[in-house]
Protein backbone atom coordinates (compact mmCIF):
# COMPACT_ATOMS: atom_id res chain seq x y z
CA UNK A 1 0.00 0.00 0.00
CA UNK A 2 1.19 3.51 -0.74
CA UNK A 3 0.50 5.72 2.25
CA UNK A 4 -0.73 8.59 0.05
CA UNK A 5 -3.54 6.33 -1.20
CA UNK A 6 -4.65 5.92 2.41
CA UNK A 7 -4.70 9.67 3.14
CA UNK A 8 -1.11 10.35 4.21
CA UNK A 9 0.04 13.91 3.49
CA UNK A 10 2.43 16.65 4.70
CA UNK A 11 0.32 17.29 7.82
CA UNK A 12 1.29 13.84 9.11
CA UNK A 13 4.80 13.74 7.60
CA UNK A 14 5.84 16.71 9.78
CA UNK A 15 4.92 14.71 12.90
CA UNK A 16 6.91 11.58 12.05
CA UNK A 17 10.37 11.35 13.65
CA UNK A 18 10.89 7.60 13.95
CA UNK A 19 8.98 4.33 13.76
CA UNK A 20 6.60 2.96 11.13
CA UNK A 21 3.56 5.02 10.14
CA UNK A 22 0.23 3.30 9.61
CA UNK A 23 -3.50 3.96 9.59
CA UNK A 24 -6.01 2.28 11.89
CA UNK A 25 -8.39 0.36 9.60
CA UNK A 26 -10.40 -1.37 12.34
CA UNK A 27 -10.30 -1.95 16.07
CA UNK A 28 -11.58 -4.54 18.50
CA UNK A 29 -11.12 -3.32 22.07
CA UNK A 30 -7.33 -3.29 22.44
CA UNK A 31 -6.48 -5.00 19.16
CA UNK A 32 -6.03 -2.93 16.01
CA UNK A 33 -5.66 -3.68 12.32
CA UNK A 34 -3.13 -1.21 10.89
CA UNK A 35 -2.56 -0.48 7.21
CA UNK A 36 1.12 0.20 6.48
CA UNK A 37 3.26 0.48 3.37
CA UNK A 38 4.17 -3.20 3.81
CA UNK A 39 0.60 -4.41 4.25
CA UNK A 40 -1.77 -5.12 7.14
CA UNK A 41 -0.42 -5.51 10.67
CA UNK A 42 -2.30 -6.58 13.81
CA UNK A 43 -1.07 -4.42 16.67
CA UNK A 44 -1.66 -3.57 20.31
CA UNK A 45 -0.92 -0.36 22.23
CA UNK A 46 2.23 0.24 24.25
CA UNK A 47 2.14 0.48 28.04
CA UNK A 48 3.28 4.09 27.88
CA UNK A 49 0.45 5.04 25.52
CA UNK A 50 -2.04 3.15 27.64
CA UNK A 51 -1.12 4.95 30.86
CA UNK A 52 0.12 8.37 29.81
CA UNK A 53 -1.97 9.50 26.86
CA UNK A 54 -5.60 10.49 26.45
CA UNK A 55 -5.37 9.90 22.69
CA UNK A 56 -6.55 6.30 22.48
CA UNK A 57 -6.34 5.11 18.84
CA UNK A 58 -9.57 5.03 16.88
CA UNK A 59 -10.45 4.08 13.31
CA UNK A 60 -9.04 6.61 10.86
CA UNK A 61 -6.11 7.57 13.09
CA UNK A 62 -2.54 7.67 11.84
CA UNK A 63 -0.26 5.97 14.37
CA UNK A 64 3.44 5.18 14.80
CA UNK A 65 4.46 1.54 15.25
CA UNK A 66 7.70 0.28 16.73
CA UNK A 67 10.16 -1.00 14.17
CA UNK A 68 10.89 -4.05 16.33
CA UNK A 69 7.34 -5.12 17.29
CA UNK A 70 3.67 -4.65 16.25
CA UNK A 71 3.06 -2.12 19.01
CA UNK A 72 1.50 1.36 18.70
CA UNK A 73 3.69 3.91 20.45
CA UNK A 74 2.04 7.15 19.38
CA UNK A 75 -1.11 8.61 17.81
CA UNK A 76 -0.41 11.48 15.41
CA UNK A 77 -2.36 14.72 15.69
CA UNK A 78 -5.71 14.54 13.91
CA UNK A 79 -6.78 16.82 11.07
CA UNK A 80 -10.43 16.29 11.95
CA UNK A 81 -12.18 14.50 14.80
CA UNK A 82 -15.76 13.27 15.04
CA UNK A 83 -16.79 13.17 18.70
CA UNK A 84 -19.80 12.93 20.98
CA UNK A 85 -20.23 13.02 24.74
CA UNK A 86 -19.72 9.53 26.11
CA UNK A 87 -23.12 7.94 26.87
CA UNK A 88 -24.03 7.99 30.55
CA UNK A 89 -23.35 10.46 33.34
CA UNK A 90 -19.58 10.82 32.87
CA UNK A 91 -18.52 14.09 31.24
CA UNK A 92 -16.03 12.63 28.79
CA UNK A 93 -15.38 12.80 25.08
CA UNK A 94 -15.87 9.71 22.91
CA UNK A 95 -14.04 9.95 19.58
CA UNK A 96 -16.05 8.10 16.93
CA UNK A 97 -13.69 8.60 13.97
CA UNK A 98 -10.56 10.52 13.02
CA UNK A 99 -9.25 12.26 9.90
CA UNK A 100 -12.60 12.25 8.07
CA UNK A 101 -12.77 14.65 5.12
CA UNK A 102 -16.48 14.27 4.27
CA UNK A 103 -19.28 13.32 6.64
CA UNK A 104 -22.32 11.77 4.96
CA UNK A 105 -25.29 12.37 7.27
CA UNK A 106 -27.83 9.68 6.34
CA UNK A 107 -31.54 9.97 7.08
CA UNK A 108 -34.29 7.65 5.88
CA UNK A 109 -37.31 9.16 4.15
CA UNK A 110 -39.54 6.78 6.09
CA UNK A 111 -40.42 7.59 9.70
CA UNK A 112 -36.73 8.15 10.49
CA UNK A 113 -36.72 11.58 8.83
CA UNK A 114 -36.45 14.19 11.57
CA UNK A 115 -35.21 17.75 10.87
CA UNK A 116 -34.37 18.27 14.54
CA UNK A 117 -32.08 15.23 14.55
CA UNK A 118 -30.42 16.43 11.35
CA UNK A 119 -29.73 19.78 13.03
CA UNK A 120 -28.01 17.93 15.86
CA UNK A 121 -25.84 16.00 13.40
CA UNK A 122 -24.95 19.27 11.67
CA UNK A 123 -23.57 20.71 14.93
CA UNK A 124 -21.50 17.54 15.40
CA UNK A 125 -20.23 17.78 11.81
CA UNK A 126 -19.33 21.46 12.15
CA UNK A 127 -17.33 20.74 15.29
CA UNK A 128 -15.50 17.87 13.57
CA UNK A 129 -14.10 20.02 10.76
CA UNK A 130 -15.31 17.66 8.02
CA UNK A 131 -17.25 18.74 4.94
CA UNK A 132 -20.93 17.82 5.16
CA UNK A 133 -23.25 16.08 2.69
CA UNK A 134 -26.82 15.11 3.66
CA UNK A 135 -28.19 11.89 2.14
CA UNK A 136 -31.94 11.27 2.19
CA UNK A 137 -32.18 7.53 1.58
CA UNK A 138 -35.19 5.41 0.58
CA UNK A 139 -36.38 7.86 -2.07
CA UNK A 140 -38.02 4.84 -3.73
CA UNK A 141 -40.66 4.97 -0.96
CA UNK A 142 -41.67 8.58 -1.69
CA UNK A 143 -44.68 7.67 -3.85
CA UNK A 144 -45.80 4.85 -1.56
CA UNK A 145 -45.66 7.14 1.51
CA UNK A 146 -47.17 10.11 -0.38
CA UNK A 147 -44.11 12.27 0.31
CA UNK A 148 -43.51 15.60 -1.37
CA UNK A 149 -39.85 14.95 -2.14
CA UNK A 150 -39.15 18.41 -3.57
CA UNK A 151 -40.53 20.06 -0.42
CA UNK A 152 -38.44 17.81 1.85
CA UNK A 153 -35.28 18.52 -0.15
CA UNK A 154 -35.95 22.26 0.08
CA UNK A 155 -36.68 22.07 3.83
CA UNK A 156 -33.53 20.06 4.48
CA UNK A 157 -31.45 22.44 2.38
CA UNK A 158 -32.57 25.35 4.56
CA UNK A 159 -31.15 23.54 7.60
CA UNK A 160 -27.65 23.49 6.11
CA UNK A 161 -27.08 26.29 3.58
CA UNK A 162 -24.17 25.38 1.32
CA UNK A 163 -24.23 21.66 2.16
CA UNK A 164 -25.33 19.36 -0.69
CA UNK A 165 -28.59 17.46 -0.06
CA UNK A 166 -29.19 14.33 -2.15
CA UNK A 167 -32.19 12.03 -2.44
CA UNK A 168 -31.17 8.46 -3.25
CA UNK A 169 -32.16 4.84 -2.99
CA UNK A 170 -29.56 2.42 -1.67
CA UNK A 171 -31.92 -0.44 -2.53
CA UNK A 172 -32.03 0.36 -6.26
CA UNK A 173 -28.72 2.24 -6.44
CA UNK A 174 -30.33 5.42 -7.78
CA UNK A 175 -28.34 8.54 -6.83
CA UNK A 176 -25.33 6.70 -5.42
CA UNK A 177 -23.17 7.60 -8.40
CA UNK A 178 -22.94 11.17 -7.07
CA UNK A 179 -21.21 10.25 -3.80
CA UNK A 180 -17.66 9.69 -5.16
CA UNK A 181 -17.74 13.16 -6.77
CA UNK A 182 -17.42 14.75 -3.33
CA UNK A 183 -14.02 13.16 -2.65
CA UNK A 184 -10.57 13.08 -4.18
CA UNK A 185 -8.44 9.91 -4.21
CA UNK A 186 -6.99 9.32 -0.75
CA UNK A 187 -9.74 11.27 1.02
CA UNK A 188 -11.94 9.65 3.67
CA UNK A 189 -15.70 9.78 4.14
CA UNK A 190 -17.86 8.42 6.96
CA UNK A 191 -21.52 7.41 7.03
CA UNK A 192 -23.40 8.47 10.15
CA UNK A 193 -27.06 8.12 11.10
CA UNK A 194 -29.57 6.05 13.02
CA UNK A 195 -29.87 2.28 12.74
CA UNK A 196 -31.96 1.20 9.79
CA UNK A 197 -31.36 4.22 7.55
CA UNK A 198 -29.40 2.11 5.06
CA UNK A 199 -25.75 3.00 5.74
CA UNK A 200 -24.51 -0.56 5.28
CA UNK A 201 -26.58 -1.00 2.12
CA UNK A 202 -25.04 2.19 0.71
CA UNK A 203 -21.54 0.89 1.48
CA UNK A 204 -22.24 -2.51 -0.09
CA UNK A 205 -23.65 -0.87 -3.22
CA UNK A 206 -20.62 1.40 -3.61
CA UNK A 207 -18.23 -1.52 -3.08
CA UNK A 208 -20.13 -3.74 -5.49
CA UNK A 209 -20.15 -6.60 -2.99
CA UNK A 210 -21.75 -7.59 0.33
CA UNK A 211 -19.21 -6.63 2.97
CA UNK A 212 -21.55 -5.39 5.70
CA UNK A 213 -24.57 -7.32 6.99
CA UNK A 214 -27.97 -5.66 6.55
CA UNK A 215 -31.40 -6.22 8.11
CA UNK A 216 -34.90 -5.13 7.12
CA UNK A 217 -36.28 -2.46 9.47
CA UNK A 218 -39.19 -3.28 11.76
CA UNK A 219 -42.55 -2.59 10.14
CA UNK A 220 -44.01 -1.35 13.44
CA UNK A 221 -41.80 1.71 13.79
CA UNK A 222 -39.39 1.73 10.82
CA UNK A 223 -36.44 1.30 13.17
CA UNK A 224 -33.46 -0.93 12.46
CA UNK A 225 -31.23 -3.18 14.49
CA UNK A 226 -27.53 -2.50 14.95
CA UNK A 227 -26.20 -4.56 12.05
CA UNK A 228 -22.91 -2.60 12.08
CA UNK A 229 -21.32 -3.01 15.50
CA UNK A 230 -17.79 -1.78 14.82
CA UNK A 231 -16.04 0.94 12.86
CA UNK A 232 -14.03 -0.10 9.83
CA UNK A 233 -12.37 1.57 6.87
CA UNK A 234 -12.95 0.36 3.32
CA UNK A 235 -10.99 1.32 0.20
CA UNK A 236 -13.50 2.22 -2.50
CA UNK A 237 -13.12 1.50 -6.25
CA UNK A 238 -12.43 5.18 -7.00
CA UNK A 239 -9.43 5.31 -4.65
CA UNK A 240 -11.17 7.05 -1.73
CA UNK A 241 -11.99 5.54 1.65
CA UNK A 242 -15.32 5.04 3.42
CA UNK A 243 -16.15 4.30 7.03
CA UNK A 244 -19.47 2.83 8.15
CA UNK A 245 -20.25 3.93 11.71
CA UNK A 246 -22.67 1.96 13.91
CA UNK A 247 -26.12 3.48 14.31
CA UNK A 248 -26.29 5.91 17.21
CA UNK A 249 -29.08 5.44 19.73
CA UNK A 250 -27.84 8.40 21.73
CA UNK A 251 -26.14 11.49 20.31
CA UNK A 252 -25.13 13.88 23.05
CA UNK A 253 -23.02 16.63 21.58
CA UNK A 254 -19.39 17.31 22.45
CA UNK A 255 -18.73 20.71 20.93
CA UNK A 256 -17.99 24.35 21.58
CA UNK A 257 -21.26 26.22 22.33
CA UNK A 258 -20.40 28.60 19.47
CA UNK A 259 -20.90 25.72 17.01
CA UNK A 260 -24.65 25.90 17.64
CA UNK A 261 -24.68 29.53 16.48
CA UNK A 262 -22.66 28.61 13.40
CA UNK A 263 -25.06 25.79 12.54
CA UNK A 264 -28.15 28.01 12.86
CA UNK A 265 -27.02 30.78 10.52
CA UNK A 266 -30.55 32.08 9.90
CA UNK A 267 -31.06 32.76 13.61
CA UNK A 268 -27.66 34.40 13.92
CA UNK A 269 -28.40 36.70 10.99
CA UNK A 270 -31.66 37.78 12.61
CA UNK A 271 -29.95 38.18 16.00
CA UNK A 272 -27.77 40.96 14.56
CA UNK A 273 -30.91 43.13 14.48
CA UNK A 274 -32.04 42.47 18.06
CA UNK A 275 -32.29 45.54 20.33
CA UNK A 276 -29.99 43.98 22.94
CA UNK A 277 -26.64 42.37 22.20
CA UNK A 278 -27.12 39.72 24.88
CA UNK A 279 -30.66 38.90 23.73
CA UNK A 280 -31.67 35.33 24.59
CA UNK A 281 -34.52 35.40 22.03
CA UNK A 282 -37.11 34.47 24.64
CA UNK A 283 -38.96 37.44 26.18
CA UNK A 284 -36.84 40.50 25.41
CA UNK A 285 -38.51 43.47 23.69
CA UNK A 286 -37.19 44.31 20.26
CA UNK A 287 -36.09 40.69 19.55
CA UNK A 288 -35.76 40.23 15.79
CA UNK A 289 -35.70 36.43 16.13
CA UNK A 290 -39.09 36.26 17.84
CA UNK A 291 -40.55 38.78 15.40
CA UNK A 292 -39.46 36.71 12.40
CA UNK A 293 -41.99 33.95 13.16
CA UNK A 294 -39.53 31.13 12.56
CA UNK A 295 -40.59 27.51 12.63
CA UNK A 296 -41.28 26.85 16.31
CA UNK A 297 -39.50 23.48 16.29
CA UNK A 298 -36.40 24.99 14.65
CA UNK A 299 -36.16 27.77 17.26
CA UNK A 300 -36.91 25.42 20.17
CA UNK A 301 -34.17 23.04 19.02
CA UNK A 302 -31.70 25.94 18.78
CA UNK A 303 -32.43 26.87 22.39
CA UNK A 304 -32.26 23.24 23.49
CA UNK A 305 -28.84 22.64 21.90
CA UNK A 306 -27.55 25.90 23.35
CA UNK A 307 -28.62 24.85 26.87
CA UNK A 308 -27.16 21.37 26.39
CA UNK A 309 -23.72 22.63 25.36
CA UNK A 310 -23.68 25.40 27.98
CA UNK A 311 -24.36 22.78 30.65
CA UNK A 312 -21.67 20.51 29.22
CA UNK A 313 -19.23 23.43 29.18
CA UNK A 314 -19.91 24.17 32.86
CA UNK A 315 -19.60 20.51 33.86
CA UNK A 316 -16.35 20.16 31.91
CA UNK A 317 -14.86 23.18 33.69
CA UNK A 318 -15.85 21.76 37.07
CA UNK A 319 -14.36 18.38 36.20
CA UNK A 320 -11.07 19.88 34.97
CA UNK A 321 -10.81 22.04 38.09
CA UNK A 322 -11.47 19.03 40.34
CA UNK A 323 -8.88 16.89 38.54
CA UNK A 324 -6.29 19.71 38.77
CA UNK A 325 -6.89 20.08 42.54
CA UNK A 326 -6.55 16.32 43.00
CA UNK A 327 -3.30 16.31 41.04
CA UNK A 328 -1.73 19.05 43.16
CA UNK A 329 -2.90 17.39 46.38
CA UNK A 330 -1.17 14.18 45.26
CA UNK A 331 2.03 16.13 44.53
CA UNK A 332 1.90 17.79 47.95
CA UNK A 333 1.41 14.43 49.70
CA UNK A 334 4.34 12.97 47.78
CA UNK A 335 6.57 15.91 48.78
CA UNK A 336 5.62 15.51 52.44
CA UNK A 337 6.47 11.82 52.32
CA UNK A 338 9.75 12.36 50.45
CA UNK A 339 11.13 15.83 51.32
CA UNK A 340 14.24 16.92 49.48
CA UNK A 341 17.43 16.35 51.42
CA UNK A 342 19.04 19.47 52.76
CA UNK A 343 15.82 21.44 52.42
Amino acid sequence: MFLQQLGWNDFFTKQLFDGIPGRVASSNREHFLIWTEDGEIEASVSGRLRHSSSEWPCVGDWVVLRETAPVIDRVLDRKTKLSRKQPGKQVREQVLAANVDVLFIVSGLDRDYNPRRIERYLVLARESGARTVILLNKADLAEELALNLDRILCETGRLAPGAPVLALSALSGDGLQALPTFLAPGETAALIGSSGVGKSTILNRLLGQERQRTHVVRAADDRGRHTTTSRELFVMPGGWLLMDLPGLRELQLWADPEQVDGSFGDIQELARHCRFRDCTHTREPGCAVQSAELDSGHLANYRKLQRELAYLDRKSDVRVEREERSRWKAIERALRRHPKRGA
